[in-house]
């Protein structure tokens, strides 16, 4: 929608809000300005998230935010911004997006906990799958990006190419692949259980 057009249904809505205080405003003028309230609101409301986004982006924190969202608190802030924002799996409403995004958290942190108490383990395996020899141009490919992550300090960085390596290992390396997917099965789980335990404490 041209911003040439939103000033227009502005102008348009204020004029038959004036008419209607002073009785006259016909019922199909006072429709159309209805229909005209709708389109601005959901304008404002594509709007609202990106701008948290590009605020958020820039270095605001969620506290800065609530006073400019008309929240009292950042958590509210950030409340808000989860209810607007377009979900990426599916969720149709606000508080669903809230609940998946915590999930997600709880997840995330979960797995982290996990991945850094068993950092030794996850590199020797990511050691072994990264030089697996016999594997064709896409394995080797990933196998290299993997071999990349193990010289990054975070060992939770070695999940994702982990999971992805593990299809070229088969049907060469049946066992090392079994290994690696043992571990993506065992994440999945610690976020299915995180996600489990949040939402029974939020009960």
């Amino acid at each position: 929608m041209a911003e040439v057009d939103l000033a227009l249904l502005v102008q348009g809505v204020r004029e038959t809000v004036l008419a209607a205080r002073d009785g006259g405003a016909a019922a199909e003028r006072s429709m159309a300005a209805l229909s005209a309230l709708r389109a601005l609101r959901d304008q404002f409301g594509e709007w609202e998230p990106e701008l948290i986004a590009a605020a958020r982006a820039a270095g605001a924190s969620w506290a800065a935010l609530a006073p400019a969202l008309g929240v009292a608190s950042r958590q509210a802030a950030e409340r808000r911004y989860l209810r607007l924002r377009p979900s990426a799996t599916g969720e149709t409403t606000g508080e669903a997006r809230v609940d998946a995004e915590r999930d997600r958290r709880a997840g995330d942190r979960a797995v982290a906990d996990w991945a850094r108490r068993n950092a030794a383990v996850l590199r020797r395996l990511a050691a072994e799958a990264s030089s697996a020899p016999g594997l064709d141009a896409d394995g080797q490919e990933s196998a290299d990006r993997l071999g990349m992550a193990l010289g990054e300090d975070d060992v939770t960085n070695l999940l994702l190419p982990l999971a992805d390596v593990r299809a070229h290992l088969e049907p060469r390396h049946a066992a090392l692949a079994d290994r690696v997917g043992e571990v993506g099965e065992h994440t999945d789980r610690l976020r299915q259980d995180a996600a489990g335990q949040r939402r029974s404490r939020a009960q």
